[in-house]
């Protein structure tokens, strides 16, 4: 018992480790990807974008399920973005609350007869199609019965008129030029370029006026300022690492951008699973390395969505329990991936570390919280080991989330003020010392969940009105 017990503290030591090295190393990579991000922000060439009757025009997909206080000002900022050619289509996936009266009230709709093509699969049926009376060649509402995010998004698709999809959150704001931005690498290469993701920011806490981020602020909220740490370690520099490595598998749902006809070759959103934004760019990933094609998946720093964040425990724990089922669902999914050197650096490098330090983390965590304390009871460990532990799991730790966050303040220095830059040095501290603890319970339901295969739903959402001022 006593050489098990020690034996698998040694073991969890080099895997916290060997996982924030890769924290490190993804930031490493991340740190070059900016520096080339900000000498093209120089010419950044958004104006001659904008002006090129070439420029590809962008259908943005909304799916909406009891979005009722953000949708009117969610899709009003849409339609102000600076883009010469697109259209918003809000899919209204059987809400049960307002959405649609706020909508058909906020823009004039009108019902119109349509013919939904079907292109990709969906099960949800549509029930009416609605166009704004004074501009229904930019704005197209659709009513179907309940289906899940996905089946939405596939009507969604099946609607689109232009060659790129945009899929953004009903509670996501885009900056201005953010479309602008995320078309660059599509019309730089048209022809490997197949999909692009963005940053995406927490609107807890900025103020935000006529549909669009004016101040960038820290939130009040405890959880919520260690979200946007979080954000900055997991998503902003872990994805701009994996896209510098070739080997980004997620686009966030809350804005990716994608060419239309290669989604539809490989079938549109997956329907069987809540992970369908990570899901649809690994069967990317996999159906065109099948077919020996050369293409591209990247993902930009600069363009930014702004999506509200949970402010409560019990919140972020669905939330949590939900990625991390739909990650479960989607190496399973793509098991035949996983160590396959036909995928390449994908099913060689990033599918083995999702699986290894992202699925099996919260397990990991859970049981050092077992391990240590009981090495230290039964003499397995002695204290000096256990210091070792601790900076190796949790300093460690707190070291690489202290690099993202400065990093991202030195590249683009969206915080200004040293208040807010002081509560994201505490709040890196803080995820560290308890945070993911909390969290690990409901990721590794998420994963039984999953291995039963019980049927998701759209999840509650507690939206606030983004015109309150939620700042300080």
């Amino acid at each position: 018992m006593r050489l098990l017990v020690e034996v698998g503290n040694d073991l969890l030591l080099v895997y916290f480790v060997v996982l924030n090295s890769c924290y490190l190393a993804l930031i490493g990579l991340a740190f070059v990807e900016f520096g080339r991000a900000q000498r093209r922000r120089t010419f950044s060439g958004t104006d001659e974008l904008f002006r090129n009757p070439l420029t590809p025009a962008v259908s943005l997909l909304v799916p909406a399920h009891n979005e009722g206080p953000v949708i009117v000002p969610a899709v009003r900022a849409l339609t102000a973005l600076r883009f010469p050619r697109f259209q918003v289509v809000v899919i209204d996936d059987g809400s049960t609350d307002d959405t649609f009266e706020r909508l058909r009230a906020g823009f004039d709709l009108v019902e119109v007869p349509y013919v939904v093509p079907d292109d990709v699969p969906h099960h949800g049926e549509v029930r009416s199609v609605h166009v704004a009376r004074d501009s229904p060649d930019t704005l197209l509402v659709v009513r179907k019965r309940n289906g899940g995010k996905a089946d939405a998004l596939n009507v969604g698709v099946n609607l689109a008129r232009h060659e790129l999809v945009c899929m953004v959150d009903a509670d996501s704001i885009l900056d201005h030029d953010a479309l602008l931005a995320v078309v660059k690498p599509f019309a730089e290469d048209p022809l490997r370029v197949v999909a692009a993701g963005g940053v995406v920011g927490i609107v807890n806490g900025c103020r935000v006026s006529a549909g669009r981020v004016v101040d960038v602020r820290m939130p009040r909220q405890w959880v919520v300022r260690i979200q946007i740490v979080e954000y900055l370690r997991a998503f902003l520099t872990g994805r701009t690492g994996w896209s510098r490595l070739g080997g980004l598998i997620v686009i966030s749902g809350a804005f990716g951008l994608f060419r239309r006809d290669v989604l539809v070759r490989v079938g549109g959103m997956a329907l069987d699973t809540v992970g369908e934004d990570a899901e649809v760019v690994v069967r990317l990933h996999r159906r065109l390395r099948e077919a020996d094609a050369d293409y591209r998946i990247v993902f930009l720093p600069e363009p930014i969505s702004w999506s509200q964040s949970p402010s409560t425990l019990r919140v972020l724990g669905r939330q949590r329990r939900r990625w991390h089922r739909g990650l479960a669902e989607v190496l399973q999914t793509h098991r035949v991936m996983i160590g396959n050197p036909r995928y390449g650096r994908i099913g060689l490098i990033a599918l083995p570390y999702y699986l290894l330090f992202e699925l099996i983390a919260p397990f990991v965590e859970l049981l050092a919280l077992i391990l240590l304390p009981l090495g230290l009871l039964i003499g397995a460990v002695n204290v000096q080991f256990a210091w070792r532990f601790v900076l190796a799991a949790y300093g460690y730790g707190i070291v690489v989330s202290l690099a993202a966050l400065i990093l991202e303040e030195l590249s683009f220095h969206r915080y200004r003020r040293w208040r807010d830059i002081t509560w994201g040095f505490l709040a890196a501290v803080a995820e560290n010392l308890g945070y993911r603890l909390l969290l690990a319970p409901a990721q590794v339901y998420g994963v039984w969940l999953a291995w039963r295969g019980r049927e998701a739903v759209w999840g509650t959402n507690l939206r606030t009105d983004f015109e309150e001022p939620t700042g300080r």
